[in-house]
């Protein structure tokens, strides 16, 4: 109102909110494929980071072995691989799933390892001089030692996993909010590109949120 800008630069509020409601039926098609995208990257991200770190924890050789490739992936940036990607996986599911694994394998994979590796050095030899073997020491002692910095590497791939979907459907997809947001800014929709993009805040808070009190009840569980 003060910059009497078009709404084709800024839509005002009440613009976005009728967009918003003459839309939402395709507003929500597209936000359950780019739910669905998240979610699954999510858990597949977050099983294979958690066992990536118990075995860089567990083994020496898988340490020297796995930690420069760790490294080396994230010198490469992921937005870089969504055209590879598109290109061999094509423009379905999947290409969007593994984008959102990728940008959120390497920060739940360091949190937890480094849990893991700075277990209380105490706790450690009290379990040895007790006869403890070392799996016993590993999944009894130093997996729930780190599982607050599991949750740490959860909290981010929540808020990280949205993103590598998105920029999945922004390469190339005929569905998702980021197809939507494309499709609404080249036709000139920008308060229907606005009405998608806060959809996607909201379900990326919401996801946040979710895993944030998932991860305080299986720490309170896991203390009591």
């Amino acid at each position: 109102m003060l910059g009497d800008l078009p709404p084709f630069i800024l839509p005002s509020p009440m613009r976005v909110a009728q967009a918003f409601w003459s839309n939402a039926l395709v507003i929500a098609g597209h936000a359950a494929v780019t739910l669905a995208e998240i979610l699954t990257g999510l858990v597949l991200g977050a099983i294979l980071g958690g066992l990536s770190a118990v075995l860089l924890a567990a083994s020496p050789l898988a340490r020297s072995a796995l930690r420069p490739i760790l490294v080396l992936s994230q010198a490469i940036p992921v937005f870089a691989l969504a055209p590879l990607l598109t290109l061999w996986l094509g423009y379905g599911f999947w290409p969007k799933v593994l984008m959102a694994l990728l940008i959120i394998y390497f920060p739940v994979t360091s949190a937890f390892f480094d849990a893991l590796v700075r277990t209380p050095a105490d706790w450690v030899g009290l379990a040895r001089v007790m006869g403890a073997r070392p799996a016993a020491i590993l999944w009894h002692l130093r997996v729930p030692a780190a599982l607050p910095g599991l949750a740490s590497g959860l909290r981010l791939a929540a808020v990280y996993a949205p993103i590598g979907a998105v920029i999945g459907e922004w390469v190339g997809a005929s569905q998702g909010l980021g197809y939507l947001m494309l499709l609404a800014n080249g036709r000139a929709k920008i308060d229907l590109m606005f009405a998608a993009l806060i959809v996607l805040v909201l379900i990326t808070w919401i996801l946040h949120w979710v895993v944030d009190a998932s991860c305080e009840w299986l720490l309170g569980r896991t203390s009591a």
